[in-house]
């Protein structure tokens, strides 16, 4: 399988589809496999989409923490570099946002269109998770794998998922567990997304972008989006009823609408 390098960490990456090429970044704790849903409806459209193992999950180097996003952009910018791609859309979910950010922060001519899905720009001025979802990502971390994510279910799905499409949870749940996180490398991938902040430099991202967001997110709660439309120049925003932080489960035509998003001349 393909591999990237930046530094000493070594980054397993995938290649699916042609055409202009779409670089995933995933969130906290998974790895390329919680793409699955995405990468053919994206592929379909035309787009070669690269997808990857943040350090520290799957088939990627577990280097020690704690971990920073901008270390993780340039694990990115690297993927790039071995996968012989000058210039890319970029899209990332949740932890993967605020990474997308720094790509587009301290990598601006290697993003083309920019996706922020379930993310926050970090600081003083984001609205953060209530205290109670807080400590239980703070939990999270050291509860075994399989238990631990079945417990983070009511916080990463929304109600009508959980009450009416238990089956796709599971399938979610399944790709999950291919290659579960351990607790150091997931304490430190938390620390990059609590230490994240780039509310003030924002405003210096040219490439289009676009936010989405579930409007029953609790662990990055919807103000959050919309303050990154308001920091990010000419960023438009897609808020998805009845959807919340794993949204493209609960809103499958959600990768459609990226999709015609980063398609559109």
């Amino acid at each position: 399988m393909p591999r990237a390098r930046n530094g000493d960490v070594s980054l397993h990456y995938e290649s699916t589809g042609t055409g202009v090429p779409v670089l995933l970044v995933m969130g906290l704790g998974m790895n390329a496999t919680g793409w699955w849903r995405s990468v053919p409806v994206l592929a379909a459209a035309g787009l070669r989409v690269l997808t990857f193992d943040n350090r520290g999950v799957g088939r990627s180097s577990r280097p020690a923490g704690p971990y920073t996003t901008c270390a993780m952009a340039d694990d990115a910018a690297a993927v790039l570099d071995a996968a012989a791609v000058e210039r890319a859309h970029i899209y990332g979910i949740s932890l993967g946002g605020m990474i997308a950010q720094e790509i587009a922060l301290r990598h601006p001519a290697r993003v083309e269109r920019l996706v922020l899905g379930a993310t926050t720009p970090g600081g003083d001025r984001a609205t953060p998770a209530d205290e109670a979802t807080r400590a239980f990502f703070r939990r999270r971390g050291l509860m075994p794998a399989e238990e631990a994510v079945w417990a983070s279910v009511p916080y990463n799905y929304a109600a009508r998922t959980r009450a009416e499409h238990g089956d796709r949870i599971a399938q979610d749940i399944r790709q999950r567990l291919r290659f579960p996180i351990e607790p150091e490398p997931y304490a430190a991938q938390l620390a990059a997304a609590l230490a994240h902040d780039a509310g003030d430099r924002l405003g210096r991202i040219a490439a289009r972008t676009l936010v989405v967001h579930g409007d029953e997110d609790v662990m990055v709660p919807p103000a959050s989006g919309r303050l990154l439309v308001s920091l990010i120049p000419g960023a438009q925003l897609l808020e998805l009823s009845g959807a919340a932080h794993l949204y493209p489960t609960d809103e499958p035509a959600a990768d459609e609408r990226v999709a015609d998003f980063l398609t559109r001349p």
